[in-house]
């Protein structure tokens, strides 16, 4: 006797639910409960006061907030961007080039993925210091006037954070290049050489078209990190000098745990899922376009 119509996609269902149930205990209900803490005027102690959507109109009009925002979209240039730019061409040379001991290289690239981003701020807040390496190379080869304390500038500290985040992304973009070009069947390379392709050509016509699949995946990763970056603002500028620095991120610690505004922060950490999610999804849904 044949199973009733239906009945498998109800015991895919129950294969499901263990994973689901982990999922909702560990990212849904915590997600609705900022939803609902946003909801109330909250110093994480005493009664909370319901205000309803006061807290998001606070989060628009706030110029501190919107600039908040705007540092982390500009840190998307620098964890996304040129990660992506400069992982392409390094990858491509390599793939191209057939360089000996490609393994090792690749596990040196990808080095700073495993180190912890604590260890790689404090490292890199020593080389930006006014006494510290960068500068003393600059003074070296007679540039004494760009020299400077990079992370106290009002200028240079948000794009002096950035190239951390530009060296920290760059090794893993690279290794998602390099695997996506190793599957690229020789043939179509081939193909292109005999129709006189030279290696700019052969880059735009067998490469990119091979490896969308892999710079979505890269730029997802690198467009999140940059958007939830704290451990480096925190250690390196603490969102200064002023609020330069400051990124969504960190402004949902300073508020909720320095200033004891938990709805505020809670309001600012749902906005800034909401931008990664929208984020996310315009990416995928036009990678998903140029490759059908």
């Amino acid at each position: 006797m044949s199973s009733p119509p239906g009945e498998p996609r109800k015991i895919g269902y129950l294969y499901i639910l263990p994973a689901f149930l982990v999922y909702a205990a560990f990212l849904l209900y915590p997600l609705g409960r900022a939803v609902h803490l946003s909801l109330f005027e909250w110093d994480g102690i005493t009664l909370g006061k319901f205000v309803g959507l006061s807290n998001y109109a606070d989060v628009i009009a706030d110029g501190g907030l919107r600039a908040a925002f705007g540092h982390a979209l500009v840190l998307i240039v620098f964890y996304s961007v040129l990660p992506v730019v400069i992982g392409l061409a390094l990858a491509s040379v390599l793939q191209r080039a057939r360089v000996r001991g490609l393994g090792f290289f690749r596990t040196v690239v990808f080095l700073p993925q495993v180190i912890a981003m604590v260890v790689v701020a404090v490292s890199w807040r020593h080389i930006y210091a006014p006494d510290g390496p960068l500068n003393d190379v600059l003074r070296a080869v007679g540039l004494d006037s760009v020299a400077r304390g990079w992370l106290g500038d009002y200028t240079f500290a948000l794009p002096a954070v950035g190239v951390i985040g530009t060296w920290f992304e760059t090794g893993l973009v690279t290794v998602l290049l390099l695997a996506g070009m190793a599957r690229i069947p020789a043939e179509r390379y081939e193909a292109a050489r005999l129709d006189g392709a030279g290696a700019v050509a052969e880059f735009f016509a067998v490469v990119l078209p091979a490896v969308r699949g892999e710079i979505a995946v890269a730029v997802t990763l690198t467009v999140i990190a940059a958007l939830r970056t704290f451990d480096l603002v925190y250690v390196t500028t603490s969102g200064g000098p002023g609020n330069s620095t400051s990124v969504p991120s960190y402004e949902v610690y300073h508020r909720a745990f320095e200033l004891g505004q938990v709805g505020s922060a809670a309001a600012i950490g749902v906005c800034l899922t909401v931008l990664i999610f929208a984020i996310t999804l315009g990416v995928n849904r036009l990678a998903d376009r140029s490759t059908s």
